[in-house]
């Protein structure tokens, strides 16, 4: 601790009422927690590199009293001593917010960080008695300030400005999060008990996150209360009090503690989401893995193809994709592309232009050339909104190689040519009952055009645009009548679709250049 340091402990705790100190140091409360509940939260704060043992000594200049080193607060549990339990339940007290945080290690790459803190109501509530107990009793000799700050509040501070030391980094809103949890030992795993930043208790369902690194297993309680505490909690006026500051049905908690809280932490980016468009050119290949009975459909799928690139190259631990709709395995995804999103989890490398060009030479030099990708973006959780929003109302173009079961002819060409806007009712396919709930949904042909095949008479290259979620191998076929009005129908014949392609998805986003 450095000279003007400890000269400013010394004033400090010099300027505190001696005998309040006494009674505090009796109920087993450490010396951050005497200064925080005095208002000289700049000692703790401003120097957080200030040693346990220093303070100590800073106390005992002013105020003699023994051996406290290895004493856990009865009030923080230990959090402002940088005090816990390790997984093996081994005792681990740091000296300072600075040593706490040189513990807290990352890969992630970094320009900002949010920390969040999580400690039990239990400390919160020991912070508020005790306070109004000292009041309490010492009113008569004391001016006291408001407790303006928590516990969680003081040790925040404290503990960010080291990490911004330590990380090199300024702490902000980000999506880059480090969260430290403090918790008790006999503390459901369900249904962690947290707090918020001004000291009122919330129950919020959790559950095991992958990626938690554990620092310390567990917590103990205590044994002894305190006499003289429980006097004053128990008296009328004090009582009162407790409930008007929400503490109620309050036990003295403040008993000799022989272990401190538990301490598990967390570095996570927040979801990245990457946006772009895909063509497919393999018609054996699904959009997302497609298992039956334990075997893969089809050779590869987009998903995975563009996930097992973009995963390890960002460094993620898991991927979803997202596209706006989908092609069946045996449909090519060509002309524009389809808008498709990749949402990535805790990315350790931070996506940028460069890294999305990397991305994209990688995707489309495979070997294999099943797929293409174009205009790669780094998008903000908006992007899921803007896909979703454009997805509803998207026109998609089609062109359907067809065969019919009689020559066509001039009259066929006109009929097909002429329909513009035409609405036609189509009952859930066939070939998806068994997973889809039968329905009849109305869809639009905005409209046809059709390219003759040289030297065929029954084949012929049919191109239409119609609106999304429009079943096209049925609406040339018909299914057995499920769909109507249909090809077969208007042309009075039996009608096969052989082949299909997607040629655009008429969306503005994730593209370079309009449509």
């Amino acid at each position: 601790m450095g000279g003007r340091q400890e000269a400013d402990v010394l004033k400090a705790v010099g300027s505190l009422p001696i005998n309040a100190v006494k009674d505090l140091v009796s109920l087993g409360v450490c010396h951050r927690c005497i200064l925080s509940l005095f208002g000289c939260y700049d000692c703790i704060c401003s120097s957080p590199s200030i040693p346990t043992s220093a303070l100590a000594r800073a106390f005992n200049q002013v105020l003699p009293q023994g051996d406290y080193a290895d004493q856990v607060c009865s009030v923080c549990l230990g959090i402002l001593q940088f005090a816990y339990m390790d997984n093996n339940g081994v005792f681990v007290k740091n000296e300072s917010a600075s040593e706490l945080a040189a513990t807290i290690i990352t890969d992630h790459q970094l320009d900002t960080f949010a920390l969040q803190v999580s400690i039990p109501p239990l400390v919160l509530d020991n912070q508020k008695a005790v306070w109004l107990y000292i009041k309490t009793k010492w009113s008569s000799q004391l001016e006291f300030l408001e407790l303006s700050k928590s516990t969680k509040d003081v040790f925040k501070m404290a503990i960010t400005n080291t990490l911004e030391t330590s990380l090199g980094v300024k702490s902000t809103e980000t999506s880059f999060q480090i969260r430290l949890t403090y918790t008790l030992a006999h503390t459901s795993a369900s249904t962690q008990d947290t707090s918020d930043t001004n000291g009122f208790s919330k129950r919020r369902k959790t559950g095991n996150v992958e990626g938690i690194r554990t620092v310390q297993s567990c917590t103990a309680a205590g044994e002894a209360s305190a006499d003289g505490l429980k006097k004053y909690i128990d008296s009328e006026a004090v009582s009162n009090e407790l409930q008007v500051q929400g503490i109620n049905n309050f036990k003295i908690p403040l008993e000799k503690v022989n272990q401190p809280c538990c301490l598990t932490y967390l570095c996570y980016r927040n979801p990245i989401f990457i946006g772009g468009r895909y063509l497919k050119f393999s018609r054996n290949v699904s959009q997302s893995r497609w298992i039956i009975d334990d075997e893969r459909m089809g050779e590869a799928s987009v998903e995975e193809i563009i996930g097992n690139i973009v995963l390890p190259m960002s460094k993620g631990d898991t991927y979803k994709f997202h596209a706006a709709g989908r092609e069946d395995i045996d449909v090519r995804m060509l002309g524009t592309g389809r808008p498709f999103l990749i949402e990535i989890q805790n990315a350790r490398q931070v996506p940028s232009s460069v890294f999305m060009k990397q991305v994209e030479m990688r995707i489309n030099n495979l070997e294999s050339k099943r797929i293409k990708v174009k205009d790669l973006k780094c998008l903000g959780s908006n992007g899921w909104d803007l896909m979703r929003e454009g997805e509803a109302e998207k026109q998609k173009q089609y062109a359907a190689l067809v065969w019919i079961s009689r020559p066509i002819n001039d009259n066929d060409l006109h009929a097909i040519v002429s329909l513009k806007d035409m609405k036609i009712m189509q009952k859930t396919p066939v070939r998806v009952l068994h997973r889809r709930s039968p329905l009849g949904r109305e869809k639009i042909i905005h409209w046809m055009r059709v390219e003759k095949i040289a030297g065929s008479t029954q084949y012929f290259l049919l191109h239409l645009c119609t609106q999304a979620g429009t079943y096209i191998k049925e609406f040339v076929h018909g299914d057995l009548g499920r769909t109507h009005p249909s090809i077969g129908s208007i042309l009075g014949c039996r009608a096969e679709i052989l082949q299909l392609d997607v040629t655009d998805v008429k969306m503005d986003c994730f593209q370079d250049e309009p449509l």
